[in-house]
């Protein structure tokens, strides 16, 4: 019993982990980015701003704002959050630090 649990539990975190790195497609094209943002001082001297972007609802786009944020680790580069054209279709590329 105990062997057909633990199966039970990696199956479910199999399924979470694929459902985490599935694409985000959108026929519609996203909005222009809200260029007017107001960028306050940081909270701190480590934090970096890291701009907003669009995500995808389910049904329409919706703003994510922006944020200061302290980076994982020295000299690590914000790659911000942006939507590719691809096959007549948009896909949602995350933002990442490298």
């Amino acid at each position: 019993m105990k062997a057909f649990n633990a199966g039970l539990i990696f199956a479910g975190l199999l399924g979470l982990a694929t459902a985490a790195w599935a694409e985000v497609v959108v026929k519609m094209a996203p909005p222009a980015p809200q260029s007017m943002a107001v960028v306050g001082s940081a909270p701190g001297p480590k934090y970096v701003w890291i701009d907003g972007y669009y995500r995808w609802s389910g049904n329409r786009y919706v703003w994510v704002s922006g944020k200061c944020i302290v980076p994982p680790r020295a000299g690590a580069i914000w790659i911000a959050a942006r939507w590719v054209p691809r096959d007549g279709s948009y896909v949602f590329i995350a933002g990442r630090w490298q």
